[in-house]
């Protein structure tokens, strides 16, 4: 199972996050699979790599706590949702609308 959490990077007591996908049972520190967004907490910004978290979202991974809330913060579940609505009905709209042939 794959989630999205922090990964700790910067100096002692300045500390600075990177978002990474990464498999449950690799540790904190470990490889991860992508690296996915960045997370200052002392200047409070965040940079987002909105399309690959998209992608993992769409195939299961789980976000972390804190991962959730940066997510939440930035729309992404708004984001998600549109995507599902228009995925959900798009095999309708093939269905009712054939596209024509020429």
């Amino acid at each position: 199972m794959v989630k999205l959490r922090l990964k700790r990077c910067g100096r002692k007591q300045r500390a600075v996050y990177r978002i990474v996908a990464i498999d449950v049972r690799a540790r904190r520190e470990g490889r991860d699979l992508q690296t996915v967004g960045f997370y200052d907490p002392i200047n409070n910004q965040t940079h987002l790599n909105v399309p690959a978290i998209l992608d993992f979202l769409e195939q299961g991974a789980q976000p972390t706590g804190t991962v959730y809330d940066i997510l939440k913060k930035a729309g992404i579940f708004d984001e998600l949702q549109r995507n599902r609505k228009r995925r959900t009905w798009s095999w309708l709209r093939e269905l009712l609308f054939p596209p024509l042939e020429e």
